[in-house]
């Protein structure tokens, strides 16, 4: 008797156990109620990407997105036409909200994901002139750049809007070398001397780029 209640015991904590793993492998993200219908139509696009997404991660992703850029709107205090927002970000009046740092973010905030079966990509349109754009791009693992969903939210003034690269009414090109970038940033804040780890950092100082 004594066995069976040790072994019941050591049964329960396992699946106990797995629980709670499972719990913090999959976070929650809350969605605003008026992007819930789109969230679930970008999950499922980009679930078919590839027969080789998983379809919860692409909702996750979805989710995360949506979420991340709903609280940076708040954050970045977005007010009048996007470029009356660099025009104040320019002088001061804000901290961040070039079409950069709105990429910057989303794409850390997603990296926190440790997607399987997605990646995430840089996408520059008019590189290094005065139009340029920035978004971030997900294909499916392997995926050619061209063939994925970019995710933008500066020309729309803080509201995500995706759409497949070759169907862009602008021409993006993917930059390996700025993500790489913006992540050591990233990394170096987050596990530099004397700084502890932090699971959903989401934000880096700018890093000097040219404006949209």
């Amino acid at each position: 008797m004594h066995t069976r209640l040790v072994a019941g015991i050591i049964v329960a904590l396992a699946v106990s156990s797995a629980v709670v793993s499972a719990g913090q492998q999959r976070p929650d993200f809350e969605v605003p109620a008026k992007d819930v219908a789109k969230a679930e139509e970008l999950a499922n696009q980009l679930a078919r990407l590839s027969r080789r997404v998983d379809p919860n991660e692409a909702k996750l992703l979805t989710e995360c997105a949506f979420s991340t850029v709903a609280r940076l709107r708040q954050e970045y205090r977005m007010f009048g036409t996007p470029i009356f927002n660099n025009f104040l970000v320019y002088h001061g009046w804000r901290k961040r909200g070039y079409c950069f740092q709105w990429t910057e973010d989303l794409l850390l905030a997603l990296d926190t994901l440790k997607l399987k079966t997605l990646e995430l990509h840089w996408g520059d349109a008019y590189r290094d002139t005065w139009r340029e754009n920035n978004c971030v791009v997900v294909t499916a693992k392997g995926q050619p750049f061209d063939r994925g969903m970019i995710l933008e939210c500066w020309r729309h003034f803080g509201h995500l809007r995706w759409n497949l690269v070759p169907s862009d009414q602008d021409r993006y090109y993917e930059n390996i070398k700025w993500a790489e970038k913006v992540r050591a940033r990233a990394a170096a804040k987050t596990f530099g001397p004397g700084k502890r780890h932090v699971v959903f950092q989401t934000q880096v100082d700018s890093i000097p780029k040219t404006s949209d």
